[in-house]
């Protein structure tokens, strides 16, 4: 397992990779709480190094759309979530409900996969809206990450 870490406008972020593949992202708050990595980047890769680019590019607002080997680990239905995540351009939005009907399942559900979502911002989580309001967000800021990520891609403007 390896890690790198870098200052970006949401504060620090950790990319952990394993076996060539992005498995998590974590900032702030959350990088002093877990004591599954240490404090310390451990090790480099090729896959780090074109994340941090990436992110840094996003950041930037010079990338739309990231292009990285990607394995996070959840159930078939949080995967299933996580890949209609991926398939929303930046810019756009949909709702729990919209994800929910794609699946055949709940809004609720949709709503809890997204908070476990292991990879933020690659897999773009801050996308999908409640039906009335912004719904949550489990990352290190909350809410206000969300809408500091939705104001960078200049989405869902009438609910910001």
């Amino acid at each position: 397992m390896n890690s790198i870490s870098f200052d970006s406008p949401i504060g620090k972020i950790r990319i952990i990779e394993e076996g060539g593949y992005i498995t998590r992202l974590r900032w702030g708050h959350e990088l002093v709480q877990s004591d599954e990595y240490d404090e310390e980047d451990q090790g480099k890769s090729d896959v780090l190094d074109q994340a941090v680019e990436q992110l840094k590019a996003y950041f930037a607002g010079e990338l739309t759309e990231f292009d990285l080997p990607i394995a996070p680990k959840g159930n078939r239905f949080q995967s299933d979530v996580w890949r209609i995540m991926q398939s929303i351009p930046l810019g756009e939005t949909l709702t729990y409900g919209d994800v929910a009907k794609k699946l055949g399942a709940a809004a609720q559900p949709v709503g809890q996969a997204c908070g476990h979502n292991p990879i933020p911002i690659i897999i773009p989580c801050h996308r999908i809206l409640g039906a009335k309001n912004l719904g949550g967000f489990s990352a290190e800021g909350g809410i206000e990450d969300k809408v500091w990520l939705l104001k960078h891609e200049k989405a869902a403007g009438l609910l910001i």
